[in-house]
């Protein structure tokens, strides 16, 4: 009698433990869902601070990569400028404003050939190809001396002639033009150098750049001379595009006024010899950057670029040794005597 009451309290205490145990899963069970979400958002507040520190990042980097380029003198927004088309108007203002700044630069510009009449001119112009204007001039006073008319020179040995202009180079073609065109001038034009483009350039030897040299100053006749340094800095100043020498010489003419040509040739000349040159232009040091398409393919510092200079701009001598009296720097060396045999 006595075990039978117990067996319902057993029951009962179980199945209270067992709705405990329930509980206690459920609660754990509610625990869990309400962290999952709070991960779920932590991970959603990090992820845009993470991609906002990247962004940061970038745009420091870019900021940077600006700055040193503002630094080295490149100048970004003006070379984004440049890119933009050009109109055949504003090309050509462009283009006489730089020919007024290298005015301004080289007042004393001039051939850098010395000579005395047009017949030493126009021998010195042929000798010039493939060499510098300071190796002719510092051969031609022994030629001259030797030779000082078309008839002396036409009537001299080709051995003897060789000789006297070897250190010019390529100096027997050089030797042959000379004696053709001495001959020339001889027979044909009483031993004068004739003024006109037209017999100029029958004159063996003697193209389009050798008469327009002549022709500009010996007698005063405009013409543009197209050399490699005007052919370079004509392209690298959108003036033309061609490469050949005479499509050079007529774009730049449609730009230019007949009365200038001559001048223009000598400034642009100048410029190419001394700051724009051909494998790393002096463009932290020149003067007319802001106007020029190119700039930034060479040197950009200043300092660097200064260094770059030549003849009287660095503080060097030039090529004529006998220059005009307006120019600033200073005469060039004679040529060395040789070195005897011991």
């Amino acid at each position: 009698m006595n075990a039978t009451p117990e067996k319902p309290a057993a029951a009962k205490k179980a199945v209270t433990k067992k709705a405990a145990a329930k509980k206690a899963v459920a609660k754990k069970a509610t625990a869990a869902t309400e962290q999952a979400p709070a991960k779920k958002t932590a991970v959603r507040k990090t992820a845009p601070a993470k991609k906002a520190t990247a962004t940061k990042a970038t745009a420091t980097k870019a900021t940077a990569k600006k700055t040193a380029k503002t630094a080295a003198g490149q100048a970004p927004a003006k070379k984004a400028a440049a890119r933009k088309p050009e109109s055949r108007v504003a090309m050509v203002r462009r283009a006489r404003r730089i020919n007024r700044e290298l005015a301004e630069l080289y007042p004393y510009a001039h051939p850098e050939l010395d000579f005395t009449n047009p017949f030493e001119l126009l021998v010195a112009t042929v000798l010039s190809a493939q060499t510098t204007d300071l190796r002719v001039n510092q051969t031609t006073p022994r030629l001259f001396a030797v030779c000082p008319t078309p008839e002396d020179m036409a009537a001299m040995p080709p051995e003897k002639l060789e000789e006297l202009i070897r250190p010019t180079g390529f100096f027997r073609a050089k030797t042959k033009s000379l004696l053709g065109l001495s001959a020339a001038l001889r027979d044909r034009f009483g031993g004068e150098v004739p003024g006109r483009l037209e017999d100029l350039v029958t004159l063996p030897g003697v193209g389009r750049k050798t008469a327009n040299v002549v022709l500009g100053n010996a007698f005063g006749v405009p013409g543009i001379t197209v050399d490699t340094h005007f052919g370079r800095l004509a392209r690298r100043f959108g003036w033309t595009t061609a490469e050949d020498a005479e499509k050079v010489e007529a774009d730049v003419a449609e730009i230019f006024p007949r009365s200038e040509w001559t001048m223009l040739s000598h400034r642009v000349v100048f410029h190419g010899r001394r700051v724009c040159h051909s494998r790393k232009p002096a463009c932290g040091a020149c003067a007319i950057a802001p106007l020029c398409p190119a700039y930034g393919e060479g040197e950009t510092d200043p300092e660097k670029a200064k260094k770059l200079l030549k003849y009287e701009l660095g503080g060097q001598p030039g090529q004529r040794l006998k220059p005009p009296a307006d120019y600033p720097g200073q005469p060039a060396p004679p040529m060395a005597p040789p070195v005897a045999a011991s």
